[in-house]
């Protein structure tokens, strides 16, 4: 039986490409249908649902260009076999999965997916051969053996991760007070792949239902290692699981600058946003999983009798008011342990808040997906088959005004079609008549655009190279 983690199980890579599961297939169909159904002016199943957005709704142009890095123009150092080497995985109604598919290019990827209107596509890596060619390559030397090359550094992050910090709901539970986490962890992370790393071609994608990917698609990044790409994750894995009730925190005893540059973030959201909206200090059982992070159990035992007392007038929101009240306790008691010379105890009380502030707020990344070459994941523009939601590109820089609540669904989109102009072009995309618009200019312009251009340049670059070097021919 196949089931999501044995797709990116590198054990599992020539099993055969064709398997069912049905241990969720009755909760998938629902979900689609429920979420993806048509208002009362259609009546479409899910099937017609898909059908209509894969046939006139699915970005097939720029997406092919996405993932051809240049490789589908007339260049002269354009690779004509680059697409057919991506895996595509399908996922059919009855949850029956199958890998390794390649296509020779757009339009025959365009062609499968409206022929087989799979519920849910993943992208795996680019490959020696093409996928579909694997069994050919079977039994062969080390170097000629089917084998990943090539492949975006991703990231994946879940607000499932976050149900010790979130009030407002749990496990596939989504909304506004919630989000800022998510916008938190968008900019934390991106700012570090660009500043630290170098990075600029970063696409961010809202995974349909409860989290976010990143890809990033610089032409170095798809070349790590799998040992280069666990080096990166690691480095942004401060957040270690938990403990004891308690999060577990790879922090060193002075903050290394991309580390206090996050805690500037963290800081702010954790203040004006994240402690407000999900009310983190208003009732005993919450505070208590935060004083745990005081070392001074007088302080602690201060704090919650003065707390619990209720006598307290409070103008404004309560959480920020008691957070005022204990940065500003811990401060006096880490003054105190300073004059009497307690260096240890000063030092630890400092920390406190910081800890508090990053147990809380900084990004949980979801590690294998990051560590890992062959590692599946769901395509942008694809429908997530729980929620009928489009996945749809996120502009980092706006991360904090994204609304989950207004992302498209398959039967949203279906009806904004029946509305748009009956004498619009024959020819173009007919997502500009829906809400798909904002999305797509989102990801055009704040990341294809710029790929596309470095692909040129990259590859022009290669010609300079190539006209400059010296050679023996007279």
């Amino acid at each position: 039986m196949a089931s999501a983690a044995g797709l990116n199980d590198p054990g599992k890579m020539e099993e055969e490409p064709e398997e069912r599961t049905n241990s969720e297939s009755g909760a998938a169909e629902e979900g689609l249908a429920a979420a993806g159904s048509a208002p009362k002016s259609t009546s479409f199943s899910k099937d017609e649902l898909l059908r209509i957005y894969y046939g006139r709704l699915f970005p097939f142009d720029d997406f092919a260009k996405w993932l051809s890095y240049g490789n589908d123009s007339k260049h002269p150092k354009a690779d004509a076999g680059f697409f057919q080497r991506r895996e595509f995985c399908f996922t059919l109604e009855g949850d029956i999965f199958i890998r390794y598919q390649s296509f020779k290019d757009k339009a025959e990827l365009q062609a499968a997916v409206n022929s087989r209107q799979p519920a849910k596509i993943d992208i795996g890596p680019l490959y020696n051969v093409p996928p579909q060619r694997r069994s050919a390559y079977s039994g062969l030397g080390s170097e000629r053996a089917f084998a990943p090359v090539e492949r975006e550094l991703v990231f994946d992050i879940d607000l499932t991760d976050y149900d010790d910090v979130r009030t407002c709901g749990k496990e596939g539970h989504i909304c506004s007070s919630c989000w800022p986490l998510m916008a938190l962890a968008i900019q934390v992370l991106d700012q570090g792949l660009r500043e630290d790393f170098g990075f600029q071609h970063v696409l961010w994608v809202y995974s349909g239902r409860r989290g976010v990917h990143a890809w990033v698609c610089d032409a170095r990044a798809r070349r790590l290692t799998d040992d280069q790409r666990s080096a990166i994750a690691t480095y942004f894995a401060i957040y270690k699981g938990q403990e004891n009730g308690a999060v577990k925190l790879a922090l060193t005893q002075t903050m290394h600058p991309s580390v206090q540059r996050a805690y500037t973030m963290l800081e702010e959201a954790w203040r004006e946003r994240i402690l407000p909206e999900q009310h983190l200090l208003e009732d005993e059982e919450h505070w208590h999983s935060i004083l745990k992070y005081i070392p001074d159990e007088d302080l602690r035992e201060k704090l919650c009798g003065r707390w619990s007392s209720g006598r307290q007038m409070v103008e404004g929101d309560i959480n920020t008011f008691r957070w005022l009240d204990l940065t500003a306790e811990v401060e006096k008691a880490r003054a105190s342990a300073q004059r009497s010379k307690d260096f240890s105890g000063a030092h630890s009380l400092r920390r406190a808040c910081e800890e508090i502030v990053f147990a809380h707020a900084y990004p949980r990344l979801d590690m294998e997906v990051s560590k890992k070459m062959n590692h599946l994941l769901k395509a942008p523009f694809c429908i997530h088959p729980k929620t009928g939601k489009v996945c749809v590109p996120i502009d980092p820089a706006a991360a904090n005004e994204f609304d989950v609540d207004a992302v498209p669904t398959t039967s949203q989109l279906v009806a904004e079609l029946d509305a748009a102009p009956a004498d619009r072009p024959a020819k173009g995309s007919d997502w500009q008549y829906t809400s798909m618009a904002g999305a797509m200019q989102s990801f055009q312009t704040c990341f294809l655009e710029g790929l596309l251009a470095a692909n040129k340049a990259h590859m022009n670059s290669q010609v300079q190279s190539a006209v400059s070097t010296p050679t023996l021919a007279w």
